[in-house]
């Protein structure tokens, strides 16, 4: 049986952050703007206009400000930066058979055989510029037979625009690419490859996938095929309502506060462990009280995307204070984690945070080879 071709949409927010901040300060669009770059910390995006500069993500902020002194430096607003992202993912998610929610700002389609019904494309554009008109962001995509394709055909038509591959032009479209446009070429491959004279995607043609084994191991087999526009990702259907939790039911009816708040921060250490473990992030936190009769009630909050324990904590502390019958034992308490998705908003390329991410990989790292109750918080004890 023949299956149907596939049709795979790539959407991306431009610019994401940068245009976030331009909808909130309109004085800052057609500006060279440096987003969560200081003196000390690097660029975490950056406008249009500032790459005109030279200026790129993870460029030291020091040396983006020498390449442009006039730059205007904005610390972040990652509390709109997850307000935005809900909204697309809302639009996205109310019109969509299937869709995968790869990042922040980062979205993939299957519209595999609706064009028994309508023209894909005309679907996608009109889904584009509702996005547009209801968000008021820029949004660019690319529409193809795959999603290794439909996402390099996004990066072809930004800014703010869109890019059709028709099935069979996979091979044609990449031909004339520098190699290193390719996903999964880096420094290194892309030096081994300039010395086999490979420049251009369509030089990998004039070598058999054996030959590309030969040079690079399994990962020439993978190149060549992608060279060849082979791609087989599927996309991962976006549930919303995925989570992490954890809950305890106590020996014994607790009503001493000192201890459920430190059973409570022992809870978001754990689940906000088993978060970055994941790289993932989370978008909102509940929390859960039973009593001695059985009577369970639960309370949650939308937050900026965060895995850091620090952060989690107070949340779900006020939700406790405010869920918390004064002067009732509690039976079980529980903290979930909700509104996952991938780790995007790279918080530790702003510098007001960079110090954090570095504290929490140390910290997770001798978890990891030591054990995770080895180092916990004092307020946990």
């Amino acid at each position: 049986m023949n299956l149907p071709q596939r049709i795979i949409a790539h959407f991306d927010l431009d610019s994401f952050f940068v245009s976030v901040e331009v909808l909130n300060n309109p004085s800052l669009k057609g500006k060279p703007v440096i987003v969560g770059g200081r003196e000390r910390g690097v660029v975490a995006a950056c406008s249009y206009e500032a790459r005109k500069f030279g200026i790129h993500s993870a460029m030291p902020a020091k040396k983006a400000l020498q390449l442009c002194p006039e730059a205007i430096v904005i610390g972040g607003s990652r509390g709109e930066y997850s307000k935005y992202s809900r909204w697309v993912t809302q639009i996205i998610a109310a019109r969509a058979p299937l869709f995968e929610k790869a990042s922040i700002d980062e979205f993939y389609l299957d519209l595999t055989g609706m064009d028994k019904f309508f023209n894909p494309l005309q679907w996608t554009i009109e889904l584009r510029q509702t996005i547009i008109d209801e968000t008021g962001l820029p949004i660019s995509f690319g529409l193809a037979s795959n999603k290794m394709i439909a996402k390099m055909a996004t990066n072809e038509a930004k800014p703010n625009g869109y890019l059709h591959i028709p099935f069979g032009k996979e091979k044609e479209f990449l031909a004339p690419m520098p190699v290193g446009h390719i996903p999964g070429v880096g420094d290194h491959t892309r030096e081994v490859l300039k010395a086999m004279g490979i420049h251009l995607v369509r030089d990998i043609s004039a070598h058999t996938a054996e030959g590309m084994e030969e040079k690079l191991g399994k990962w020439g087999i993978d190149l060549w095929q992608k060279s060849q526009g082979i791609h087989s990702g599927e996309v991962a259907q976006y549930h919303e309502a995925k989570s992490v939790s954890t809950e305890n039911t106590f020996d014994e009816d607790k009503l001493d506060d000192r201890f459920l708040m430190s059973e409570l921060v022992r809870m978001c250490e754990r689940i906000a462990f088993e978060l970055r473990q994941d790289n993932k992030v989370a978008g909102c936190v509940a929390v859960k009280i039973r009593y001695p009769d059985f009577e369970t009630t639960s309370r949650q909050t939308t937050i900026p995307y965060t895995s850091a324990d620090d952060e989690i904590m107070p949340v779900a502390k006020d939700l406790f204070h405010q869920l918390h019958r004064k002067g009732r034992p509690i039976r079980l308490l529980g903290v979930r984690l909700s509104d996952l998705t991938n780790e995007a908003i790279q918080t530790n390329l702003f510098s007001d945070t960079e110090k954090k991410s570095d504290l929490y990989k140390a910290i997770d790292a001798v978890k990891n080879k030591f054990g995770k109750k080895l180092i916990k918080r004092a307020s946990s004890n």
